[in-house]
């Protein structure tokens, strides 16, 4: 049980990061390897403002941090676990994902 309340704030801003698809994609690029927005955008099909927009909300969220590579700026996670992190989610999702336990789930898509 958690009750310290930095740890219910880091779940909730990790929660509030995976709630968009667009960051989810992101976080996952990012797990693979660092990169320059350009690339970021182009790799996932979105304009680079939309891209910027996703970017703060990851590194309000402390996920991404932008390290200055000469006059360009690259992102990457902001701590190597979060990859892990990311695996483990991804990894107990799927191992659920065929099991409808919300009476709501065709309605309302919410599992």
């Amino acid at each position: 049980m958690l009750t310290i309340a930095t740890d219910i704030d880091a779940l909730a801003r990790f929660g509030r990061a995976l709630a968009d698809p667009i960051r989810c994609r992101i976080l996952l690029t990012l797990r693979g390897a660092p990169a320059h927005p350009a690339d970021l955008a182009e790799a996932l099909g979105i304009s680079r403002t939309r891209l910027s927009n996703h970017l703060a909300c990851l590194r309000d969220c402390g996920l991404v941090v932008a390290v200055p590579v000469g006059r360009r700026v690259r992102y990457e996670l902001a701590d190597a676990r979060l990859g892990h992190a990311l695996d483990d989610l991804r990894s107990a999702v799927l191992a659920v994902e065929t099991d409808k336990s919300c009476a709501e789930t065709e309605e309302k898509g919410c599992c």
